[in-house]
């Protein structure tokens, strides 16, 4: 057409169904869809459970919207079909997971605690980090995970000295080995004054706890000038999990737009 331009790139984003319903052919040959639009502010494969999130507080819009009058129990019974961590976003707070996660024992917190996450450039799979921690093992016997009594006492009393001395994570050595980088982004966060620094869960998202909103604020502030990370992010807990904030109410966007 004579613009002068040899080459263009468009970018399309893909569309995820964490729901499909269909029911009966409307008189044009479609069916009537569900939508549902996600404000994600969680990391893609970060290991936060951002995926589990989704899910969670899909299931609970779905059963505002349809009042289908599910349980707690009945809801609970359909996250943990969906996936290992979707009943704890459902439920939030502090929690003892056993079995693939799903089986929750709540736990006594006895304050708040502060946080700072540093995001990474890029993402880690969950599946490829426990394939690393089985190679790492190398036949190794492991022992039978136990909840600690220091951390549980840690939660009970909102120690933050004692937390920090007490958290652990079996999978970071496997995320540092597929993502060496990351150890840069860990002493950046302990230098900058956090009482502890570690992978969260399968990574590559960086946690460090702070004695207090102001020491949070501190460390957030170093580590988004350390180059080390994509963003930073401060954050305090527990508090509930998957909570509807607005009332269920009619539309008048067209069903499928």
């Amino acid at each position: 057409m004579g613009s002068g331009r040899s080459s263009i790139t468009v970018r399309v984003p893909a569309k995820v169904n964490v729901q499909l319903a269909v029911g009966a052919a409307r008189p044009d040959g479609f069916h009537d869809l569900a939508n549902v639009f996600l404000a994600k502010d969680i990391p893609v494969a970060g290991g936060m459970a951002g995926g589990s999130a989704d899910g969670a507080g899909a299931l609970l819009a779905c059963d505002a919207l349809w009042n289908t009058g599910a349980s707690r129990a009945e809801l609970l019974a359909i996250c943990a079909e969906l996936g290992s961590d979707v009943p704890f976003s459902l439920v939030g707070g502090a929690a003892l997971g056993t079995g693939r996660g799903e089986r929750l024992t709540p736990l006594r917190v006895g304050g708040g605690f502060h946080w700072v996450f540093a995001m990474a450039e890029r993402g880690l799979s969950t599946p490829a980090v426990f394939r690393e921690f089985d190679r790492l093992a190398d036949g190794r016997s492991i022992p039978e995970p136990v909840a600690s009594a220091d951390l549980l006492e840690a939660l009970a009393t909102g120690d933050a000295d004692a937390l920090a001395a007490a958290v652990s994570n079996d999978p970071q050595p496997a995320a540092l080995s597929l993502f060496p980088e990351l150890a840069r982004t860990l002493e950046a966060g302990r230098t900058a004054g956090a009482l502890t620094a570690l992978v969260s869960g399968s990574g590559p998202t960086a946690a460090f706890l702070a004695r207090d909103a102001q020491a949070a604020q501190q460390v957030a502030q170093e580590l988004r000038s350390s180059g080390t990370c994509r963003s930073v992010r401060t954050a305090a807990g527990p508090v509930p999990g998957a909570t509807t904030l607005t009332e269920a109410h009619d539309t008048d966007v067209p069903v499928g737009a």
